[in-house]
Order: structure tokens, then sequence, then C-alpha cells
């Protein structure tokens, strides 16, 4: 049977990137993006709820996000949904649910970098992780 995990998400960073390297030097950054669902009741009252997510991004698209994003930026993510679990220090069992982005578009209308796909010209192992380096506490 076919399965589909993919994740698509217009939004705003809530914190800047945070750039880290694997072992094997792979690049990895994390931040964190706002989304609002709005809705209008019956009643003709505007509602808004906000979800946050956070982000994983793998190899030069990272150094990509790491060089132009920052806290606040609008941008269009693309990925796949990837939990990982590690036993804490006194051992309970931690479950943290992220999304990998494999693909990035700058959405805010400052700069030269308006609607770029910045996984263009990429080949896939450049922006896929490095599963076997990936650190479950960090």
């Amino acid at each position: 049977m076919r399965s589909v995990n993919k994740v698509i998400l217009i939004g705003n960073l809530t914190r800047d990137p945070e750039l880290k390297q694997t072992p094997n030097g792979q690049s990895i950054v994390t931040f964190g993006l706002a989304t609002n669902r709005e809705w209008v009741t019956q009643e003709g009252d505007k509602k808004s709820l906000p979800e946050f997510h956070n982000i994983v991004v793998w190899g030069k698209l990272a150094d990509i996000c790491n060089q132009y994003l920052n806290k606040g930026k609008l941008i269009y993510v693309e990925g796949y949904l990837k939990t990982r679990s590690w036993d804490n220090p006194e051992g309970v069992k931690i479950f943290k649910t992220e999304i990998v982005a494999y693909d990035m578009i700058m959405l805010d209308k400052k700069g030269d970098s308006e609607g770029v796909s910045m996984t263009e010209g990429l080949d896939q192992a450049d922006y896929m992780p490095d599963d076997d380096a990936f650190d479950p506490e960090a």
C-alpha cells in the first residue's frame, strides 16, 4: 500500500536559525515556524489560532537558511514529518516530531531573493539528512 508523508507550510520564523555540524561535517539548521489558522464563526466573529512547528534543514540548504533567514521572515517550506525519540537522564522516553525541510522559498518582498526556490540546482544529497550522524538529543 502506498503512503504519503509530505508537509507544506507558509509561515513566519519564530527565532533565528541555529546552525550545528554533525561529526562528519554536514550542516544542520533548526528554527521555529509559526502558522495561523483563521476562520469566521457562525456569529461572524473572526478567529485565529497559531500553530508552532519545529523545522530541521540539512546540508547546503541548511547553510543557505542560516545565511538568509532570520526571525520574522515569511517563508514557504516543503518537507516531511520525522519523529525521533531518546531517553532523558531520568530514563523517561522523550518524543519529538519535526518537519525535515527539503525546499524553502523566501516570500518577503524585501531583497532580491523573493520567490526563489533555494533547492534549485542542488542535488538531493545536498539537502537530505545523514540520519546516521543525527544526534537525537540535539
